[in-house]
């Protein structure tokens, strides 16, 4: 057996019957994205930031609060199917 054919019988296994291809991907973007949102407004609150580092910060989180709309829209989605 390949190493190719080995790796797509252990994706195959690994995903949950009945799933749509993407549902493991948009699960794990949406609690990775709000797990982001939740660090960091816990070390902006502390200042845990330097002034310098903040748009950065800023965007990373507004990235996230994007990946959350898109997840939820998926899931929304695939709710009215």
């Amino acid at each position: 057996m390949t190493e190719e054919k080995k790796m797509t019988e252990a994706q195959a296994a690994a995903q949950p019957a009945g799933d749509e291809p993407h549902s493991q991907i948009y699960d794990v973007s949406n609690r990775s994205a709000r797990s982001t949102i939740a660090v960091i407004d816990a070390i902006t609150q502390r200042g845990g930031f330097k002034g310098e580092e903040l748009s950065t910060i800023g965007q990373l989180r507004d990235q996230s609060i994007q990946i959350i709309q898109l997840c939820e829209n998926w899931q929304q989605e695939q709710a009215s199917k």
